[in-house]
């Protein structure tokens, strides 16, 4: 496996021009994108030649000519599902559990692995030409500010990357690959990276055990946890930014961020991907997120998988990635749940811009009724982390690392009395909640879910 910095910058150039010429070139270029990747996929994965057989030709194909797929069922045709046939799924999963050879290729493909929060992990492969379009495409899409404030950040510091270590997951991963196909191009990332399975004060120990964190990739739920680190007076590093990713910044969560840090100059960047496509969307000057839509599709739709107006909340996404000619995601239920805006951004950029709401496999459901994870107040004066697990269909634990020296029972009822009220203003009365000894435990990946739903068969991940 090869990085090829010309090819790089081709996409660069190629993305710089596509965005040049407006609406009507990026359109184009996507349908270009499409109908190529359509046919290789036909000619070249049995699966999609199956699933493709009765379909119009390749050039004169349509979007909406192309069936709905989902992991589920692409996981139990790996073999013929990617375009090649010298990677079968054994040989990637013996890969993928020898942690030493995190971001090591196979041959020409590197493999990757999704955490698998409410089902089956996935097993990502991506090619030599993915990792070229990953640098490409996102240099195309920055704007003057977004170079100042890498130049700025590098000056005032180191970054350090918070994540799963116990697995090829690509928040790691990823920067390893391109450590060993172009060390000159990784020198810029920043690569400590401390794994966020550990327990907090390790953590708080090591950044503050660091003397000039400028910059702080992480998810969601490990900032939480941070902030209120620094809000103890525990953690004293004073970075100019975060990054998070693979969950749902909420807006609550970025006001507390910013009174918590006020060194943050450059606030909180959250672009949105997945490792399925790791270079999705771009984060633009004004915070709004953009698709790639000349390497990208997202597809805002609702249960039956009809497309939603912009405005409007979709009951999923399909996600359709063009620039993964070994592994195609054509119409592929990612799960979350998105709404496209409707008026242009003020950036001036002529991709589309979207907010990301969540994920349905998120919502916890007790008979008709879905909650969200947001609606319960899991924070205790007195505790480091707290974690709701729902065990069945009417009963949920509740699961709480203290702090120090913190007694368990005061902190426990006011937390359960706080969960039983959220249950009783949505009529459900009948709901248990009971204490357990049981740790608060994190994804495979590394990421903290405060509130854990009960895993339901058929579920997108």
């Amino acid at each position: 496996m090869r990085f090829s910095l010309t090819r790089s910058l081709g996409y660069l150039v190629g993305g710089l021009w596509t965005g040049w010429g407006g609406r009507k070139r990026i359109e184009a270029k996507q349908l270009r994108n499409l109908r190529r990747l359509v046919e290789k996929a036909r000619r070249d994965s049995p699966l999609f030649r199956m699933l493709y057989a009765d379909l119009p030709r390749s050039r004169e194909i349509k979007l909406r000519d192309l069936p709905v797929t989902r992991k589920p069922d692409l996981m139990r045709e790996f073999a013929s599902w990617l375009t090649i046939r010298s990677l079968p799924l054994e040989r990637a999963r013996g890969h993928l559990r020898d942690i030493r050879k995190v971001g090591v290729p196979i041959d020409d493909v590197a493999v990757f692995q999704t955490s698998g929060t409410s089902g089956e992990p996935a097993v990502i492969v991506l090619s030599s030409s993915f990792v070229e379009y990953a640098y490409g495409i996102m240099m195309a899409r920055f704007e003057p500010y977004h170079w100042k404030l890498i130049r700025d950040v590098r000056k005032l510091g180191v970054r350090v990357t918070i994540t799963g270590g116990h697995g090829h997951f690509a928040g790691n991963g990823f920067n390893k690959l391109v450590q060993r196909l172009y060390p000159v191009l990784a020198k810029g990332l920043g690569l400590t990276v401390i794994e966020a399975e550990q327990p907090i004060d390790r953590i708080v120990a090591r950044l503050n055990a660091i003397s000039n964190v400028a910059w702080v990739v992480t998810y969601p739920s490990m900032l939480s946890i941070l902030t209120k680190e620094k809000e103890a007076g525990r953690l004293q590093i004073a970075p100019a930014l975060f990054t998070t990713g693979g969950e749902t910044l909420t807006d609550d969560l970025r006001v507390r961020v910013g009174r918590a840090f006020p060194s943050l100059k450059y606030g909180i960047s959250d672009p949105y991907g997945s490792t399925e496509c790791l270079a999705l969307s771009f984060e633009c000057s004004h915070g709004r997120k953009h698709v790639n839509e000349d390497w990208v599709i997202l597809e805002a739709v609702d249960e039956a998988m009809q497309p939603v107006p912009d405005g409007t909340l979709s009951a999923t996404v399909l996600l359709t990635v063009l620039a993964n000619e070994v592994q195609p995601f054509i119409r592929y239920d990612l799960g979350d749940c998105v709404r496209f805006h409707e008026e242009p951004c003020p950036c001036g950029s002529p991709f589309r811009s979207f907010q990301v709401q969540g994920r349905q496999a998120t919502l916890v459901r007790i008979g008709e009724v879905a909650l969200s994870p947001l609606v319960f107040d899991l924070e205790h004066e007195r505790a480091r982390r707290i974690q709701l697990v729902q065990t069945s269909d009417k009963e949920f634990e509740v699961r709480i690392q203290l702090a120090d020296e913190a007694a368990a029972e005061p902190v426990f009822r006011e937390v359960i009395a706080s969960v039983k009220q959220v249950f009783r203003e949505n009529g459900l009365d009948e709901v248990t909640v009971r204490e357990s000894e049981a740790s608060p435990e994190f994804t495979a990946s590394g990421k903290f879910h405060h509130v854990l739903p009960l895993r339901r068969s058929g579920s997108v991940t």
